[in-house]
This record gives structure tokens, C-alpha cells and sequence, in this order.
């Protein structure tokens, strides 16, 4: 069977590339390798429990009938109601470094007025920050990567600021050691500080369940547990894909959201410096995941989101050991504002950076005594900044860079993907082309305008 554009992945962004194009009347397909959509943003049952994957927020919020930003842009791109992502907002998250602690709200005042108050001899270099942030075009697709640490470092005076503002930003975007582009550093800090936090009361599952039945309304055609053994080609061009089945799906067009590295795994030759240029990601993360017995708020934690640090000084890194203690990110699904309804149970997830090779291939009978260890000191760690919850602990469940990549297929369970995104789309083949994580539009709204932006651009013409 021949369709216009065949699309590898049903995550966030290979969903929205679908409804735009069948919107317009293109004959198109996505193949999924899984039996469940959403792919770095999922969701999975566990002993009659209901996980996200991935999901802490969602970034870019915005009240429901705005009319600018990159939420309502996305809505109207894909013809979408406020009520299909049904977000509620965040009480309130922190970037908590020892002694000085930052809160954050989806009033952007309220951060500034933080900063200026923790940081007064910063007031005006921070001011400085946010104009060259405002006057910045960061979804220019052609713009030269420059490092965020130089212009931050030419910005603010104050080391330990310039860190607090990384910590939360690397977390939630970057697949660069110890730094960003300036562009993602821009992208981020505006979906979570001009922005700010939402999620839905039933989470990403309603986002996905929403996204695949108004894709299929549109005519597209989805094929879940049809992994992608090779990408054809022809005299430079992409044919279209050979299923693991041996089923060959031919296409005028073939779009991945798998990332750069795993989509010329894929392909048969690729230009020697078009590979060296698209190494795999190394940064990935081990996630705790705790549901109680009781809210978290009556734990006296309302946090939404801590970002915590354990120094001065943040670093970002593979770790020498299997995970990183120093830093991490706590979550509370239930700290949102949901109104008078509730989530079943109290959820705590707490993540941490993790060392990709420390998981990966070793025996059983290490890797799940070692899960349990690195649990434990997780949690150890994150205590220093909320209060114990271990007494109301009824299930516990871990996930690793080795999880990351068996459900994913990114290389090293890299995340946020390659350091070198490419942000135009464009491969070694004239017709085969990225979104997602690897064109460099990060978080579950930018994952979905990455979608949007790389179809509008090359395939709807």
C-alpha cells in the first residue's frame, strides 16, 4: 500500500504531523513498534495502577481561550478544543540550592519578584537576561547553535543564579553536557517561567487518547506493533519502510520522530559526516515512582515541582556511579489545581540523572537488586528537601536508561535525544525527514509544534 507520507512513531509529535497532514487531505499512516501510543510521553498499568511515563507537567500552560502563545497555536493547528488537553494548573514548584530557594508560579511576576529578592545585585543583569530572551527568535530554523552558559556567563555576574536558572531548564531539555543551545534555553525558560505548568487530572493518557481518535477521524491510519526494520531507499530518495513483519509500506515521504541517530540505523548508507555529526544523546535519568496512602499536602509538601541541588555549583552530567544523588526533581501529580476533584491515591515521583552504561546489559540478578539500592538513596537524597513519606509508601516502582530504551529505542535512553538537533528536519535523503526530540522542539506542547512545524515546512507544499 502507497500513502503520501508514512510516519515511524506515534509519540506527541508523530501524532500531530499525522492530524495536520490528514487534515489536508494526505494519505497518511503511522507505524508504531508498541502496542501503546505516545512513546517518550506514555503511560502503562501496573498492578492496577495507572503510570505516566515521562509526564511531570506539562510546560507552556496557558488559561483556556488565550489567544497567543504556543498552546493556543497548537490548538488551532490542529483544530483542537481547550477541554481535549482539559490542563489545570500548578499550585507551586521550587528550585531549592542550599540556603536560597526560588519559587515559581505560572505568574511570571512572581519569579521575577523572587530573583530580584534572593539575587538584588542581579536585578538589572537579570533584566538584561529577559530582554535578550524577548527580542530572541528561537524557532528560526536556521539559527546558529550558540552556548547559553557563554551569554548567560556574559549576562549575570552571580554563578550560583546562573545555575539555579540551568537547573530546571537542563532537567526538563537539554541532551548537552553541562550546557544548552541559547535557543533551547530560550524555548524552555519561556514555556516554564513565562509559562508554567498544567496537566491534565487523568494525565497524558487523555492527551494521547484525544490526539489518535481525531487523527483517525481525519482518515490517517495507525498501526500499533509495527516496528520499522529498515527505511528503503532509491537513487537518493526514501521509498517508503520495511516492517519487522516484512510488510513494505511505500511512501512519497517518510518522517521519523525515532531521533537522529536511530533513524539512520535505519537507513542503509549514510554519508560518513552526516553520522559523526549525529551522535547518540549520553544524558538520561532513573525515575522512582511512590503512590501513598495520602496526599502529599497532608505530608505538609505542596510543591508541585522541586528542583533540587545539593551545592552551589549544578552539574549536569553522566554520572561516575549508576545515578547521581547530588540533584533531581521531585513531583507531585496531585499538587495541581483540579478543583473540587482528586486523584485516587498520593503519588510522589522523584528522578535522577542516571549513568546510561552502569544499566545496560548486565544480568538480572544485578540489575534489580541495584534498582532497589538506587531507589533508596533517591529517596535519601530528595528527603533533605520534603518531608518523609516512606511510612505511607503502598507501591514503589523504578524505571532506568535500560527501561528508557527498551520502550523507546533511544540509544543509551537518551531522553531528550542527540546533543545536535536539527532543527529543519532535514536527513542525507531528500525526502526523509525528523521531528521530535532530534529536531529540537522539547516538552509534550513543543514536542506536538515540532510535528506541526516539519510537516507545514516540507510536506504539505
Amino acid at each position: 500500500m502507497s500513502y503520501d507520507t508514512v510516519i515511524i512513531g506515534a509519540g506527541l509529535s508523530g501524532l500531530a504531523a499525522g492530524i495536520r497532514l490528514a487534515y489536508f487531505d494526505k494519505k497518511v499512516c503511522i507505524v508504531e513498534k508498541h502496542n501503546t501510543i505516545g512513546g517518550l510521553n506514555s503511560f502503562y498499568r501496573l498492578r492496577k495502577r495507572d503510570h505516566d511515563v515521562g509526564l511531570h507537567a506539562v510546560t507552556n500552560y496557558a488559561e483556556p481561550g488565550t489567544k497567543t502563545g504556543p498552546l493556543s497555536k497548537l490548538l488551532r493547528q490542529l483544530r483542537l478544543r481547550w477541554d481535549d488537553f482539559a490542563l489545570c494548573p500548578q499550585i507551586e514548584s521550587s528550585i531549592a540550592f542550599p540556603g536560597r530557594t526560588l519559587r515559581f508560579t505560572n505568574d511570571f511576576e512572581f519569579f521575577r519578584q523572587q530573583v530580584n529578592e534572593l539575587f538584588p545585585a542581579q536585578k538589572d543583569n537579570f533584566q538584561k537576561l529577559l530582554n535578550l530572551i524577548d527580542k530572541h527568535d528561537e524557532l528560526h530554523l536556521s539559527s546558529e547553535t550558540t552556548s547559553a552558559r557563554q551569554v548567560l556567563g556574559e549576562t549575570i555576574s552571580d554563578p550560583v543564579l546562573i545555575d539555579m536558572l540551568f537547573c530546571p531548564l537542563m532537567f526538563y531539555g537539554s541532551a548537552t553536557v553541562g550546557d544548552m543551545d541559547f535557543s533551547q534555553f530560550v524555548i524552555m525558560f519561556k514555556a516554564l517561567f513565562y509559562q508554567g505548568f498544567g496537566r491534565p487530572l487523568r494525565g497524558v493518557r487523555l492527551i494521547l487518547k484525544n490526539l489518535a481518535n481525531h487523527f483517525r477521524r481525519q482518515g490517517g491510519e495507525l498501526k500499533l506493533r509495527c516496528g520499522v526494520k529498515q527505511i528503503l531507499t532509491a537513487g537518493g530518495i526514501a521509498t517508503g519502510v520495511e516492517l519487522e513483519s516484512g510488510e513494505i509500506i511505500e511512501a512519497k515521504n517518510v518522517l521519523s520522530s525515532a531521533g537522529s541517530a536511530e533513524t539512520l540505523r535505519m537507513c542503509g548508507d549514510v554519508p560518513a559526516d552526516f553520522e559523526q555529526q549525529n551522535p547518540p544523546g549520553e544524558i538520561s535519568y532513573a525515575e522512582t515512582i511512590f503512590s501513598l496512602d495520602c496526599e502529599p499536602q497532608d505530608l505538609g509538601h505542596n510543591q508541585t515541582i522541586v528542583f533540587y541541588n545539593d551545592s552551589d555549583v549544578f552539574r549536569y552530567e553522566p554520572p561516575s556511579e549508576p545515578c547521581d544523588v547530588r540533584s533531581g526533581i521531585i513531583c507531585s501529580p496531585n499538587n495541581f489545581q483540579y478543583g473540587d476533584e482528586k486523584l485516587e491515591e498520593g503519588r510522589i515521583r522523584i528522578t535522577a540523572l542516571a549513568k546510561p552504561s552502569a544499566w545496560m546489559g548486565i544480568p538480572d540478578e544485578i540489575y534489580y537488586p541495584q534498582k532497589e539500592e538506587w531507589c533508596g538513596k533517591i529517596v535519601d537524597s530528595a528527603l533533605r528537601f520534603m518531608p518523609d513519606f516512606r511510612s505511607h509508601v503502598v507501591d514503589t516502582d523504578v524505571f532506568t536508561p535500560r527501561t528508557i530504551t527498551k520502550f523507546t529505542g533511544h540509544a543509551n535512553g537518551a531522553v531528550y535525544g542527540a546533543p545536535n538537533k536539527i532543527r529543519d528536519g532535514r536527513t542525507h535523503l531528500d525526502n526523509l525527514y525528523l521531528c521530535g526530540t532530534d529536531q529540537g522542539f522539547l516538552g509534550i506542547i513543543g514536542a506536538m509544534l515540532s510535528g506541526i512545524t516539519i510537516t507545514n515546512l516540507h510536506l504539505l507544499k
